[in-house]
């Protein structure tokens, strides 16, 4: 190989590694004398438990030990508890409800842990939980959010009458109000958000053991974030100094916001390790984590759109309703709720916005982030009653928002919300991707589409979201006595290519050949410190903290050169890999150097030996604003209801592009998930019993390769000065779009023939039935 260079494009190191089965994921390391950990889940979505016996399970061959509530309080074992304090709509202090490792008085979801089981086979393990007698008196259960909000709706605890967990408002509601009291049009939408779930395609796992000598945990599970599981498990649950816990996490199959959290079975099998003295480990299967995965999405917004006689944008007020499942352990369930709601502007000229959030707790799975992490939400309602108002007013649904649309001349642009969008040309974003599609030929195309017996809808949405913007992250650079580097970061490699993209950064601004550069994550005792990976952040703050560790490196070699060289340390240059005393010819190599550090009794005193530096970046402003114009156009069939992509074009401006084979994937990989919530993805429980409909691929449609078209992409940069690299966050670029586009385009075809309005998912047997009722 040779030195790569920021812009190309390069295969992902791993891939091959991975495509030959040679990964190390949680079930591929084993440990000496391991035995299976299995979960007695609630069958009830709301139960008291009246009493437990584990003893005819407890005698069954293999089995080694049962774990209850009561073992959980006799060892002293906590909770999570959210840190970020709230408030409910009545000013109250908001409702804390923290998830018990194991329940020992009341399930509030179907799912619910109860028991874990050790034994010496998994088969064992269950065999003994169906013999694990737990008598339940059932409770009524509340699953919908304006179920739980009704007037005499059952608590799920009993000192929260109301069942609200906590209430947010935002934005200028006396400005908002004043311009909807001028506006010569008020659109008016209750938009239904669907909850989904992950299914990454590796399970939630984990294997642990303890060292009785050192008193010390080790755990390998599967984590977006090993310090912050490292802090929760040892601070908050275990009750200790976090250098008595170590966690590890190699390769990861798809993580997507749900493996952000700490589960409770983490803590289960680190109890059980101590308990037996023996390893222990847990892998969830499909079904199970259907039900215990954290779910995501799932919200009613009540939406209003106020124009002025010319279409142009007045205000805009959106009044969230969402359940957050059983519990309220930790932020999760806050983030995607709370932390984009400046999302609701996206790329227009909204002069004034405002928008309240009612979070409520339900017998469901609880919520967190899911790819976009909260910014999907917000977007898909604006553009979804963009597009309302565009029927409404017999507008053209892209005339509409080019009315609107922030222009680049505004750059930076401070939002109602008071963000700050610092480059970007929405505008341009918008007038490409229509070239792309050919969006003057739709006319021709749906004429033609009507021949064949289908109805052709065309979806446009734009989209724009800050990302990167919390929290730092951690670089290391260390070169060895040989010259060969070992670069770490706390950032989570889960399949988006950190290996590559930080190899080329480090490569090109050292100067040397990417084939020295080894990357390691994920291992607490390895890595310094770190936060992880979610929300778009790693390219802008990992890439950050390597290109300043790279930029100290060069100035410790300037002192190492000048010394091996007999010059005068401002006299050094550095480029290309090489230290040069400037004006000459004498030049010594970025290798040459970092061996000649590690030569004891070479240096002067003032240099230290060894060639080794790190850095933490995190500025308080390096929130960055990728943005995005995306179309779609499908066909659906008047006779099934069934739908076909038949064009997707989308154009993405994420600052300076690291690798653009690695962004585009990115892009395609975020298209797909969005496209999966509104053409079938859903997690329904039963309104009246609490059980989980959906829980397994017969139920819940996953979608498959042949649901898609060709995706074709474009690219707009405008480098963002917010860090070294002037990159923007591209991981959830994709999703922001697709959404909206996709569902647009569904009521667009609907609309065109009198049929009503469907939420997502847009299931062949809903449109067919919206089809129907135009008849």
């Amino acid at each position: 190989m040779s030195v790569q260079k920021i812009g190309d494009h390069i295969v992902r190191e791993e891939d091959r590694r991975l495509l030959i089965g040679k990964g190390r994921y949680c079930s591929d390391v084993k440990a000496s004398n391991e035995a299976q950990g299995y979960v007695l889940r609630s069958p009830h979505a709301h139960a008291r438990i009246l009493s437990i016996d584990t003893t005819e399970a407890a005698a069954l061959p293999g089995v080694i030990r049962i774990l209850t509530a009561a073992d959980i309080a006799k060892r002293g074992l906590g909770t999570l508890r959210p840190f970020v304090p709230r408030k409910r709509s009545n000013g109250t202090p908001g409702f804390i409800a923290p998830q018990p490792l194991l329940c020992g008085e009341r399930v509030r979801y179907v799912g619910d842990p109860v028991a874990f089981i050790v034994a010496e086979t998994l088969n064992q393990a269950r065999d003994a939980a169906e013999l694990i007698n737990v008598d339940y008196e059932t409770l009524p259960a509340v699953i919908g959010a304006d179920a739980a909000l009704a007037a005499g709706a059952p608590a799920l605890y009993d000192d929260n009458p109301g069942n609200e967990a906590f209430y947010l408002e935002m934005g200028d509601k006396a400005a908002t109000d004043a311009a909807f009291a001028t506006a010569a049009h008020v659109v008016k939408h209750r938009i239904v958000i669907n909850r989904i779930t992950a299914n990454s395609m590796e399970p939630r796992a984990s294997i642990a053991q303890y060292d009785p000598v050192d008193e010390r945990y080790t755990i390998r599970c599967t984590v977006q974030s090993a310090h912050g599981t490292r802090a929760a498990l040892a601070g908050q649950i275990f009750k200790m100094s976090h250098d008595r816990v170590r966690v590890i996490c190699d390769n990861m199959g798809g993580g997507f916001g749900m493996k952000g959290g700490v589960y409770v079975e983490y803590a289960l099998t680190m109890f059980a390790a101590e308990a037996t003295g023996r390893p222990v480990r847990w892998t969830s299967d499909r079904s199970e984590g259907l039900m215990s995965d954290e779910q995501a999405r799932g919200s009613i917004f009540d939406t209003e759109l106020a124009l002025d006689k010319d279409a142009k944008f007045l205000g805009l007020r959106a009044f969230n309703t969402a359940s957050i499942g059983a519990y309220f352990s930790s932020e999760r369930p806050t983030i995607p709720l709370t932390a984009a709601l400046g999302c609701l502007v996206n790329t227009y000229t909204f002069p004034a916005v405002h928008t309240t959030l009612k979070t409520v707790l339900t017998n469901t799975m609880t919520t967190a982030p899911y790819r976009g992490g909260g910014r999907p939400e917000p977007i898909f309602v604006t553009e979804t009653i963009i597009d309302k108002a565009a029927h409404q007013l017999n507008i053209d649904p892209v005339e509409l928002r080019r009315r609107n649309t922030v222009p680049a001349t505004s750059m930076p642009y401070t939002t109602a919300m008071k963000q700050v969008y610092d480059t970007g040309d929405f505008g341009k974003n918008l007038e490409d991707v229509l070239t792309m599609a050919n969006y003057d030929g739709i006319e021709t195309r749906r004429s033609e589409a009507t021949k064949r017996g289908k109805i052709l809808g065309v979806g446009v949405a734009t989209a724009v979201a800050g990302t990167g913007g919390r929290d730092f992250e951690f670089a290391e650079v260390k070169f060895d006595p040989s010259g060969r580097v070992t670069l770490t970061t706390g950032a989570m490699d889960h399949g988006q290519g950190h290996g590559t993209v930080f190899k080329q950064v480090l490569s090109e601004k050292l100067g040397i050949d990417a084939d020295l550069i080894r990357y390691q994550y994920g291992d607490t005792d390895l890595v310094y410190m770190g936060v992880g990976t979610f929300g778009s952040r790693s390219a802008i703050l990992a890439g950050g903290a390597v290109t300043i560790a790279a930029d100290k490196l060069i100035e410790k070699g300037k002192k190492i050169a000048a010394h091996m060289m007999e010059a005068a340390v401002d006299d050094i240059a550095f480029e290309n890999g090489n230290f040069a005393i400037a004006g000459t010819d004498k030049t010594v190599t970025m290798s040459q150097v970092a061996k000649h550090s590690h030569q004891w009794g070479q240096l002067p005193n003032d240099i230290e030996l060894g060639f080794t530096e790190n850095a933490n970046y995190g500025p308080a402003n390096s929130a960055t604003f990728p943005s995005g114009a995306h179309i779609c156009e499908i066909e659906i069939d008047k006779e099934t209801g069934k739908l076909a992509l038949t064009r997707y074009c989308a154009v993405d401006d994420v600052g300076r592009v690291i690798n653009p084979l690695i962004c585009e994937g990115q892009i395609q990989g975020g298209i797909v998930q969005g496209i999966g919530q509104v053409i079938g993805e859903e997690i329904v429980y039963d309104p009246d019993s609490g059980q989980l409909l959906t829980g397994s691929f017969q139920d819940y449609l996953m979608p498959r390769a042949d649901d898609f078209c060709n995706f074709e992409l474009g690219a707009n940069t405008s480098p963002t000065p917010r860090n070294p690299l002037g990159v923007k966050g591209v991981g959830e670029a994709g999703t922001l779009g697709a959404i909206p586009a996709v569902m647009n385009a569904v009521n667009d075809a609907l609309h065109r023939i009198g049929a009503p309005e469907i939420e997502m998912p847009a299931t062949p047997e809903k449109v067919w039935r919206a089809i129907n009722a135009a008849r």
